[in-house]
């Protein structure tokens, strides 16, 4: 400690700041002009608004330049396609300038096109003289693309799909017409209640709007093609449930999985990372897709784009999250609170798409009072496909022991509709335990104990603990 200390003293440090010992600072050369200049914005700022924080006296050092659009080259351009955007488009089309001016490659061999026989960044890629002829068109090895087709990413959304949906161009008729229809029901109810009691104008309107579902037959058929009773289920892991960690869990044998949660207001208004969850590898062959929102307008088009524009055999409506992001703004797990917007955005979202529907939930917002058993049934009127009970409360987030008790209190009144349950299991007997011993549910949804372990998928099929090595 004492070499330490007096290697450092006598340097000036700020606060938030570690001393470097001497014989570890590089001496570099610097432009005092440029310097100058960027100190100006700078000084400029701290005249204006001022800052707040730990780090206000820090400058903003080695902070990248931005780059501009006209020095990028189109995404189509790029791998040789015309622009689709035309004059309007913002970024270069001069390959020529743009391949002078562009970095050296990392390497001669480009992964991607190794791989695939194609690769999707073209001229923009950091191997591009890989794929690159002297014209600078780009070299396509069909035999390849067509060998790794099976192997490919399904529900990736092209830039011009975002654009139209940033623009609002994007039409959504079949949820526009149901939200009509159920506003015209309403009123209908509202003036047959007359001085009725609020229980039976609430027992009406239920009645009333089971005939606005004006869902076509074809539709009708196109449901109810897949028997979920019995098959694993992989949780919608927010952040970690992603498409590699999904086709880790594929590989160890799960049978259903689904996205991480994609807010429907987001998808709608096409912003990239939400649009990004909705991508689907060839091997899941029980794919979903999860929504969360508190609108059923705004729900109802975020499904209706995801069942018209990607590969999905359900999409499910999350009423479990408990994060305070989603439940401040009335969705996750504050639906719970609002049955009768619950009917709402279940059959908008039914009579907006043609796959299945589902509805993953909590016990309940406060640990004492439970409301599962209360819509469970109502579910399954409704026509959702599959219910999934998390045996926990909002409340209780991930806390405490999962009530499986209530879940089979519930499967009792799910009548037709098959009900997974989830909460706690870790392990092949907790599996088979409520499964089989209690048969307290139709299947189990797993989440944290994939986490832990992907391959509980496959001691759950051969019902024996698999100590895997770090080499396997």
């Amino acid at each position: 400690m004492a070499a330490e200390t007096q290697a450092t003293e006598g340097q000036t440090t700020s606060k938030g700041e570690a001393p470097i010992k001497p014989e570890y600072i590089i001496q570099r050369e610097v432009n005092k002009a440029a310097a100058t200049e960027a100190a100006l914005p700078a000084e400029e700022e701290s005249k204006g608004e001022k800052k707040s924080g730990q780090n206000k006296k820090r400058a903003a050092k080695n902070k990248p330049k931005p780059r501009q659009n006209a020095e990028r080259l189109c995404r189509s351009v790029a791998i040789g396609e015309e622009c689709t955007i035309g004059a309007a488009c913002k970024s270069s089309h001069d390959v020529a300038a743009f391949m002078e001016k562009k970095e050296p490659d990392l390497g001669s061999q480009c992964p991607i096109f190794d791989e695939f026989g194609k690769c999707v960044f073209g001229l923009r890629c950091r191997y591009a003289m890989a794929h690159t002829t002297a014209e600078f068109t780009q070299v396509v090895d069909n035999e390849k693309v067509q060998k790794t087709q099976p192997n490919q990413v399904l529900n990736q959304m092209s830039r011009d799909m975002q654009i139209r949906l940033r623009k609002h161009q994007e039409k959504f008729p079949r949820t526009q017409e149901f939200d009509v229809q159920w506003q015209a029901s309403m009123k209908d109810n509202g003036a047959q209640a007359g001085s009725a009691n609020t229980e039976e104008s609430a027992r009406d309107a239920q009645d009333d709007t089971v005939k606005t579902d004006q869902a076509s037959k074809r539709q009708r058929k196109a449901r109810g093609r897949i028997d979920y009773r019995g098959k694993t289920y992989l949780a919608p892991l927010t952040t970690v449930g992603n498409l590699p960690f999904r086709r880790v869990c594929k590989e160890f044998g799960v049978n259903i999985t689904c996205s991480e949660m994609a807010i429907a207001g987001n998808i709608i208004q096409g912003q990239g990372s939400e649009l990004a969850l909705l991508k689907r590898h060839a091997s899941e062959d029980i794919f979903g897709v999860q929504l969360a929102g508190n609108r059923a307008d705004i729900v109802g088009k975020a499904a209706e784009f995801v069942s018209n524009n990607c590969d999905v055999d359900f999409i499910d409506l999350n009423m479990g999250c408990p994060i305070d992001m989603a439940f401040n703004n009335g969705g996750g797990s504050a639906l719970l609170a609002h049955p009768r917007k619950i009917e709402r955005i279940v059959r908008t979202m039914l009579a907006a798409t043609d796959c299945d529907i589902t509805v993953k939930f909590r016990t309940g917002i406060s640990r004492d009072v439970n409301v599962a058993h209360k819509l469970v049934p109502q579910f399954a009127s409704w026509g959702t496909a599959l219910g999934t009970l998390h045996g926990r409360s909002r409340q209780q987030r991930y806390t405490k022991v999962a009530d499986w008790d209530y879940i089979g209190e519930c499967q009792n009144v799910a009548e037709t509709m098959p009900l997974f349950g989830g909460g706690d299991v870790m392990s092949w007997e907790d599996y088979w335990g409520h499964m089989e011993t209690q048969k307290q549910c139709d299947g189990i949804m797993i989440g944290r104990g994939a986490l832990i372990k992907p391959w509980l998928f496959r001691e759950i099929e051969e019902r024996r603990v698999w100590d895997i090595s770090a080499s396997e």
